[in-house]
Formats: C-alpha cells, sequence, structure tokens
C-alpha cells in the first residue's frame, strides 16, 4: 500500500512541476524567442502563455522599448592630423526579434563597434573646428549609416547623441588663450565706446550749458539795458517836468533876479560833483550873481534898520 501511495505522491509532484512548467508570464513591451528541439518555433508576446517543457526553450528574452547605449569615449583623428575623444550615446529599438537573435550574435555590442568605426570616418572628414561646431551634421551622419546598418539585424537607430568631444590638452590651452584674448579684445572695444560715448555725451552737456549761459547773460543784459533806458526815460521825463513846472512859475510867479543869483548860486557845486570835471572855470556871470546876493542883503538890512523904533 505504502509503494503506491509514494507512486501517486512522486506522479502528482511530476503533474504540477509540468504545469508550473508550461505556465510562462510575458511582462509588458517583452518578446520571449522560443525555440522547439534547437529551431525557431515562435515569438510569445506580452501575457499568459503556454509552453510544452522539455521541448520549448526560451531562448532569448527581447526588450522592445528604446535602449540607451552609451559607449566610453572613442579616439579619432580629426583631417588636420588632431586626435579628439568622442563620447557617444545610441538610442536602439529592436523592431525584429528574430533578425536581432539570429542574425546577429549580440546586436548592443555589433551597433557599439558599427557607431566607432563610422564616427571614425565622419571625424576624419572634418577639420577640428567643425567637428567642435558641426554636433548636429556628425549626429545626422551617425543616425543615418547605423540605421542602414542595422535594419537587417532588425534593430531601429532613433537617435544618436554625441555627449563630449575633447580635444588634446595643447589645443584646449591655446583655445583658452584665444577665447581669453576675445574677450579682453571685446572688453577693449566695450571700454572705449563707452568711454567715446561719454566724451560726445559730455561735450554736447557743455556746449547745452553755455549755450544756456550765453542765453542767459544776453538776456539780463537785455532787461539791465531795458531797465536802464526806462530810469533814463523816467529820469528825462521827471527833468523835462521839473523844467516846465520851473517856466511855469517863472511865468506865472514874481520872480526877481536876486531869487535867480540865490538859485544859481546852490546848482554850482553839482555841477563840479561830475567825475570828469577836474578843471572848473568860474563863469562871468559869478561876480554879478553875488553883487545881486550882495545887493539883496543889504537891502534886508536896511530894512530891518528902519523898522526897529527907538525904544528897540
Amino acid at each position: 500500500m505504502l509503494p503506491i501511495v509514494l507512486i501517486l505522491l512522486v506522479f502528482v509532484a511530476i503533474l504540477l512541476v509540468i504545469g508550473w512548467r508550461s505556465v510562462c508570464i510575458v511582462p509588458q513591451s517583452m518578446v520571449f524567442v522560443v525555440e522547439r528541439f534547437g529551431r525557431h518555433h515562435r515569438d510569445m508576446k506580452s501575457g499568459f502563455n503556454i509552453v510544452i517543457p522539455f521541448v520549448d526553450h526560451i531562448r532569448e528574452r527581447i526588450d522592445m522599448r528604446i535602449q540607451v547605449v552609451s559607449f566610453p569615449p572613442q579616439a579619432a583623428i580629426t583631417q588636420d592630423n588632431l586626435s579628439v575623444n568622442v563620447d557617444t550615446a545610441v538610442y536602439i529599438k529592436v523592431t525584429n526579434p528574430y533578425n536581432a537573435t539570429y542574425k546577429v550574435a549580440n546586436f548592443i555590442q555589433a551597433v557599439e563597434q558599427l557607431a566607432s568605426a563610422t564616427l571614425r570616418n565622419v571625424v576624419g572628414g572634418m577639420d577640428l573646428e567643425q567637428t567642435l561646431t558641426s554636433r548636429d551634421q556628425i549626429n545626422r551622419e551617425l543616425r543615418s549609416v547605423l540605421d542602414d546598418a542595422t535594419e537587417e539585424w532588425g534593430i531601429e537607430v532613433s537617435r544618436v547623441e554625441l555627449k563630449a568631444i575633447e580635444p588634446p590638452e595643447s589645443v584646449q590651452e591655446a583655445m583658452e588663450k584665444q577665447m581669453r584674448a576675445d574677450r579682453d579684445k571685446r572688453a577693449e572695444i566695450l571700454t572705449a565706446e563707452g568711454q567715446k560715448q561719454s566724451a560726445i555725451l559730455r561735450a554736447e552737456g557743455e556746449q547745452s550749458a553755455a549755450v544756456l549761459r550765453a542765453r542767459g547773460e544776453a538776456d539780463a543784459e537785455m532787461i539791465a539795458a531795458k531797465a536802464e533806458a526806462d530810469a533814463k526815460t523816467l529820469r528825462a521825463r521827471g527833468e523835462a517836468d521839473a523844467i516846465q513846472m520851473v517856466f511855469k512859475a517863472l511865468r506865472n510867479g514874481d520872480v526877481n533876479k536876486d531869487m535867480l543869483a540865490y538859485h544859481y548860486l546852490q546848482k554850482l557845486p553839482e555841477i563840479a560833483q561830475g567825475e570828469a570835471n577836474k578843471v572848473w572855470i568860474v563863469p562871468s556871470e559869478m561876480s554879478r550873481a553875488m553883487e545881486g546876493i550882495g545887493d539883496a542883503f543889504g537891502r534886508m538890512r536896511l530894512g530891518e534898520t528902519d523898522g526897529a523904533g527907538p525904544g528897540d
């Protein structure tokens, strides 16, 4: 009885193992290449799949997503015989799992070697300056060549990127010196332009200030001249009015020669006050005026004497 139970248990265990080995779950975006008796049988898509244990064998598990293959820096010689190290990244995608499995032993290694050879050919046709400034052109040429070559392998090259291009240290030092000289030159040019603009603005400011100053002085002189003219006009009008009043007084009043002589003597000091009157000549009428004044004072004294009584 015991041997039968053991046999049944072994049989059940074998069935469980066979059942477990018969179920295959393929993840999303993955394709399993299945062989049967050493030959390609089918490609299992994502999801639940059934295989025959010990008959079907999974040869490759292919990732159908875009893969980024980063290669170590590759040395390349430019057209002007300068060595540069180029760091490249290639974006590939498997489009045919059968070709990627059976037409190339290792498609990632194959893409790497093909990219290195193609990169040397492309860089070899350019000088250093073109290599440093033509990354887009190098990317397009690499992608075109790689895509054509890998189509037979079931590989699609979607993008190629140059991550870095490193020239020799001596060239880098020379480039840094040239860049430093260019920066210094641009700085000197900008400084000279600033000084030029500053001088122009300063000259324009001084010119404007001189014009405004001249206009102010001219306006001040005009105002002063106008004020002086107005003063002279008012003075002349005052003198004219005074003369008219004097003549009117002479015409209407009883003015004798003694009064005229007295006023004449009062005006003589004013005549002598002028700065230009260095030599003063006494006119001949002076004696007559003095005689008139003397006669007037004499008459005044006689009148006072006659008017005084004995009692005084």
